[in-house]
């Protein structure tokens, strides 16, 4: 058995005081911290967090420990018949995937923070908290007053917990299984609103696999009084961070139901059903997969279907978000360069940064988009017998439920065998290769009823001059440039500062003025690293960075209306 003691003698100072106790087996043992945390598919790093690492025997006397790896120790353990492994981690972000310690509360992601012993990890763990009498804890592992218990480490690592004095709960049921929902930090909770929304797309998703992996379930959110919006997915829970808290029952509303659908899914999905590479899991290194396309992008499909699907969202809503999934797609010249495959892979590089301009696709919004295809491909050839729901099923009842990883090729298998037809040219022309969407999209909505139009954005640095541009401070700064655009063939660079416009002072107001002068020769004033420069911009006749809107068509044939209502449920 493993014993983990969580406590903080000055919350203000940020350090959470961790020892981890365990009878040695080995005269050398390794004392490993996760590298990564499971829902974010690069390196952490969590170890530059960890000061003042010492390890003791039973009588409180030191024992030799040299660190081996950025974060692995091994320690010499001396004969001890008890080792104890102490020191401080900095908790100071607060995201939906990271530790956080305020004089408020204690939210721990214990993958972040809690070392484990190498070849233990199936051990059972106990962790004590040390913690003020009247904080609540928030938590799917057992809770004894303020003990934790796990059945193993992976358990204890896929199970985040608040505690806090302020924290709001309610609960549902759906198909005997219980939902709690928390909030935690400055919201008035409408849960009138809330539960029968929650019930709704919880009974749907449920529904479509049959079952639901665990018997309980926890929907812990973060609300800051700043905009935010993350998620991260867990095997009995889900941590969402929103904001800002007056928002959230107004107009950020669909901001939760679309996180919380999504992290939702993300139960059989990703943490059911994994792609083989992380079946289980290595918390010592990348886990490297070129299945983004159904992790995250089912997911990221499924979850905003699901609301339509439930009744929670009307058409017009679903549409609006598959409206920003395209929008981003063909925003992004690099699905012309790097296959959303090959992007899955290089989450581990810089996925979720913007990295180098046109280099790489987003595995959420290129796998949303494939997800569509694919589930209007399986309803069309199947004549409304089946669709994606069916292959997720079937992974989450073969692999699962009988203990395997998902492959690409069981992946792409299960296409098949509910389309009725090989899907292997897709997989090589849009999964691995970078064939252009538009008319396998157009194909797709035409098929359900819908059609995906584009209009010229009415504002003209993206329309005419092909360049997008964000207000920093007083002016506004580029931070997209399209490929042979005006800008582009200008001169013009990222994070060049736009000042003036034929000796106009910009001042927040770029777009009026590109107009203004729409008719004449444009000369740019602009700023880069501090030294100011003049571009002459010519236009040319193409648009660029057009809308691209899905809209319902008006008189749908019978077969349109039979495979809207199969996809539409």
């Amino acid at each position: 058995m493993i014993h983990y003691t969580l406590s903080s003698e000055n919350p203000s100072a940020q350090y959470i005081q961790i020892s981890m106790q365990f009878e040695p087996t080995n005269v050398r043992e390794k004392i490993q911290l996760p590298s990564w945390r499971p829902g974010r598919y690069e390196l952490g790093n969590f170890a530059k967090n960890v000061k003042g690492f010492r390890v003791l025997n039973e009588k409180n006397e030191p024992l030799s420990f040299r660190k081996i790896t950025k974060d692995c120790w091994e320690v010499e353990t001396n004969h001890a018949n008890i080792v104890r492994v102490e020191y401080h981690y900095y908790a100071t972000d607060l995201n939906a995937g990271s530790t956080y310690l305020s004089e408020d509360q204690l939210y721990v992601n214990p993958v972040n923070c809690c070392v484990f012993v190498a070849g233990r990890e199936g051990e059972e763990v106990i962790l004590d908290l040390k913690i003020p009498d009247d904080y609540v804890i928030a938590s799917s592992m057992e809770i004894d007053k303020h003990t934790l218990f796990a059945q193993n480490f992976d358990e204890l690592a896929d199970a985040p917990f608040i505690c806090s004095n302020n924290l709001q709960h309610n609960s549902y049921v759906v198909d005997e299984v219980i939902f709690h929902v928390w909030f935690q930090g400055e919201v008035k909770v409408d849960w009138e609103k809330l539960i029968p929304d929650f019930t709704a797309f919880t009974e749907k998703q449920i529904e479509k696999f049959g079952s639901f992996p665990v018997e309980e379930y926890h929907f812990l959110t973060q609300i800051v009084p700043f905009r935010a919006y993350h998620g991260v997915e867990h095997s009995r829970s889900t941590v969402l961070l929103l904001g800002p808290s007056y928002a959230i029952f107004k107009e950020a509303y669909k901001d939760l139901l679309g996180v919380s659908s999504h992290e939702l899914y993300h139960t059989w999905n990703v943490k059911a059903i994994r792609p083989i590479e992380m079946f289980p899991y290595d918390f010592t290194k990348e886990n490297y997969s070129e299945l983004g396309l159904l992790c995250e992008g089912v997911t990221t499909y499924m979850g905003d279907l699901f609301l339509y699907k439930s009744g929670v969202f009307d058409l017009k809503e679903y549409l609006n978000e598959m409206n920003t999934q395209l929008q981003k797609h063909f925003d992004n010249p690099a699905r012309f360069n790097y296959s959303v495959a090959q992007s899955s892979f290089d989450t581990w590089l810089d996925g979720y940064v913007p990295g180098a301009p046109n280099r790489k696709v987003s595995i959420y919004t290129e796998g949303c988009l494939l997800s569509f295809v694919f589930d209007v491909l399986i309803i069309k050839n199947s004549e409304n017998k089946h669709s994606l729901d069916d292959v997720m099923k079937y992974l989450y009842e073969e692999f699962y439920q009988k203990n395997k990883g998902v492959s690409e090729l069981d992946y792409q298998q299960a296409i098949a065998k509910f389309a009725g037809t090989s899907i292997v040219d897709v997989f090589e022309k849009y999964v691995h290769g970078t064939f252009d969407y538009t008319s396998i999209l157009h194909e797709s909505f035409d098929t359900i009823g819908l059609k995906m139009i584009t209009k010229q954005n009415d504002k003209l640095g993206l329309s005419k001059f092909g360049m997008k541009s964000l207000l920093q401070g007083n002016y506004h700064v580029i931070k997209s440039i399209h490929p042979n655009s005006p800008a582009e063939n200008a001169g013009l660079m990222l994070e060049d500062e736009l000042i003036a416009v034929n000796g106009m002072d910009a001042m927040g107001n770029i777009d009026a003025w590109l107009n203004y002068f729409i008719n004449d020769n444009i000369e740019l004033l602009i700023r880069r690293k501090g030294v100011f420069s003049f571009k002459n911009i010519a236009l040319y006749e193409q648009n660029y960075y057009p809308d691209y809107l899905v809209i319902e068509l008006d008189n749908k044939t019978e077969k349109q209306k039979k495979y809207f209502e199969s996809w539409s449920n």
